[in-house]
């Protein structure tokens, strides 16, 4: 282990966060330590390089209680955080936490910013985190119990921790946390959601050991702000692009884009196959509806709350991807209640109770009374807010369990003219088909994602185009596409909740050998004065990569001209379809950036020379009636 300096923390130091890549790390040690003073009661040891059982060490600060600058002996719990996204921006965090009692610990990933050796994506995450925590037990200031924190990525984290057993570890809170990424969310039903493309271009270019030589770093730069074009030329291939200036992420994203199975690749973090092995401690799972991991939220809080004896909370706001402090996201406010305002209180309040043994809120009152807390959208005016937004609303609710025991699966069926009926069709011939042409995919609008960043937009949209679009600049609604199956309701008659999962299963067929199929489901708002066109909002959405139709795991294509059953997975959702509004539900083969496009060759993945034209059908016959599964909840 290397010397590390002992001071007291300047607060805030913002000026560190914000011009760190553009600093030596002497350079910025020099700056951080001409700062001090500010804060008595906290002191911070920084870049301890704590090893790793292979050798490896790993930057890491300590944030620990101090009275007038100096450290306060003895032993306390400890928050800790791992993060590939510079440890120096956990800084407001290691305050507020010292200042309650804890000792907060922030580590940098392998191979990012200040730590040594390769960067991988996760696969080193657990056994790192288990010698980290190993390592914490073993100093004189801890007390053997660790609580971890983080969103994203840095949730992940805590998943690998937990699933390789740390022993120290006694909770987690895991927000939008990575997870089960071969199923939904990286690798969404063989299809490849591509903000990890851009996430790779962006983080190949900060912080990744290639970032820390200037001139590198410029090529890097350039890469990234070359994205645009660099889309409009996928395929990805090794050494052909300035990512092979930084090898283990050129790697790392080539294999995730040809790794369409839910195989051996995507085994770190499958909590769903691997529950088993998850420890058995308190979670809190925090998602949003509008977040790029929601549907792998719920689905790891419906299996660990029946493994674990601990106990499992879930709670899902309207969010986007770490948007908790938020109630607006997209084009659509839902209200001031629905942001979570403090956001390291009430993690404080979990961490008080099972770190520190404090008798409060946990079990007894909101956002710990029950098990699960929902927030459920749609119960706005409607209205336009001074800030130009749908003023969309909604309420949290309390429940036991997840999905609802008292959910009414119901079928919604898709007819030919584009109306949607609760009562199956009776023709013995229906069908609709549509053109797919790989060289003009359906655009991005909206949606569960993240690590978008000048790409794609996140949240609930307006499904229309605009100069905010890149790939769709002109004011044109998506429904005007001749490529999209737009089936919808009759305005509703009254109020109608859906809470849950939601499938689409559809009979289709094909003119090539592999293609994609897509499904949105939108809340369509009539013209009002204040909208006088109307706002088609997005609610979920979801993909199917037709060679995986049957199976996750096995590739099998299709024969042109033979019927298929295929389900598609949407995001989960809770929210309430007003009266007179409709419920629509979008069917085609593309939403680009959100998803890679499939050249309809069935050539392998991510190594295609060729694109196809297909001619895609939807069929809707009493013998093959395709229908949207909607969970609808009954009135109390």
């Amino acid at each position: 282990m290397t010397a590390f300096s002992t001071k007291v923390l300047p607060y805030p130091a913002l000026i560190l966060f914000m011009t760190f890549r553009y600093l030596s790390l002497a350079a910025l040690f020099t700056l951080t330590c001409a700062a001090v003073a500010q804060e008595a009661d906290v002191a911070v040891k920084t870049n301890v390089m704590v090893n790793m059982r292979d050798g490896v060490k790993l930057a890491t600060d300590i944030y620990l209680p101090a009275k007038e600058g100096i450290e306060q002996p003895g032993a306390y719990p400890v928050i800790l955080t791992r993060l590939p996204y510079n440890k120096d921006g956990a800084k407001k965090l290691g305050l507020y936490y010292a200042k309650a009692g804890y000792v907060f610990v922030a580590q940098d990933c392998r191979g990012r910013y200040a730590s040594e050796g390769t960067w991988h994506w996760m696969t080193d995450d657990g056994r790192d985190g288990v010698d980290c925590a190993k390592w914490i037990g073993q100093q004189p200031w801890s007390n053997g119990k660790i609580g971890m924190i983080g969103t994203s990525y840095v949730g992940g984290t805590q998943h690998a921790m937990a699933l390789e057993g740390a022993p120290e570890l006694a909770t987690v809170i895991p927000v939008d946390a990575v997870s089960n990424c071969g199923v939904q969310s990286m690798r969404n039903a063989g299809a490849f959601e591509m903000r990890f493309w851009n996430w790779i271009m962006l983080n190949s270019a900060k912080g990744s050991a290639a970032s820390q030589d200037p001139a590198t770093a410029a090529v890097l730069k350039e890469m990234v702000d070359q994205r645009f074009d660099y889309l409009a030329h996928l395929p990805l291939r090794a050494g052909t692009t300035p990512l092979k200036l930084a090898p283990e992420y050129e790697s790392w994203l080539i294999d995730a884009m040809k790794h369409g199975a839910n195989d051996a690749f995507w085994t770190q973090n499958n909590i769903l196959e691997n529950t088993a092995s998850y420890k058995d401690i308190p979670v809190y799972l925090v998602g949003g509806w509008y977040d790029s991991w929601a549907g792998n939220t719920t689905a790891n809080f419906a299996a660990l709350s029946k493994t674990l004896k601990s106990p499992v909370y879930l709670i899902m706001g309207p969010w986007i991807h770490g948007g908790q402090a938020k109630s607006s996201h997209g084009q659509v406010d839902f209200g001031p209640e629905a942001a979570m305002a403090d956001e390291l209180a009430w993690r404080k309040e979990w961490y008080d109770h099972w770190l520190k043994g404090l008798d409060n809120s946990i079990g007894k009152t909101a956002p710990f009374a029950t098990p699960v807390r929902l927030f459920v959208m749609g119960t706005g005016d409607g209205r336009k807010t001074e800030a130009g937004l749908l003023k969309h609303g909604g309420s949290w609710r309390d429940e036991q369990e997840w999905p609802l025991a008292r959910t009414l699966w119901t079928n919604f069926y898709l007819m030919e003219g584009g109306a949607i009926s609760r009562d199956q069709p009776t023709a013995a011939t229906a069908h609709t088909s549509y053109i797919f042409d790989p060289r003009n995919p359906v655009p991005t609008i909206g949606g569960n994602i993240s690590s978008g960043d000048g790409i794609m937009l996140q949240g609930g949209w307006d499904q229309k185009g605009g100069p905010h679009i890149w790939n769709w600049s002109k004011p044109l609604p998506l429904s005007a596409r001749n490529d999209i199956l737009v089936f919808q309701s009759e305005p509703l008659t009254e109020d109608m909740e859906v809470t849950g999962e939601i499938v689409a299963k559809l009979w289709v067929s094909s003119s090539v050998v592999d293609t994609d199929f897509t499904a949105k489901l939108v809340d369509v708002y009539p013209a009002s004065a204040d909208w006088p066109g109307g706002f088609d909002l997005n609610v979920t959405d979801g993909i199917l990569r037709a060679r995986f139709r049957e199976s996750l795991k096995t590739e099998k294509l299709m024969t042109p001209g033979e019927v298929y059953p295929i389900t598609i997975r949407l995001y989960p959702t809770s929210n309430v379809f007003k009266k007179g509004h409709r419920i629509r539900v979008d069917i085609s083969s593309s939403n680009f950036p959100r998803f890679d496009v499939n050249p309809n060759t069935g050539e392998p993945l991510n190594d295609n020379r060729r694109v196809e034209t297909a001619v895609n059908t939807l069929h809707l016959d009493r013998d093959h009636p395709s229908c949207l599964v909607l969970p609808l909840i009954p009135r109390q």
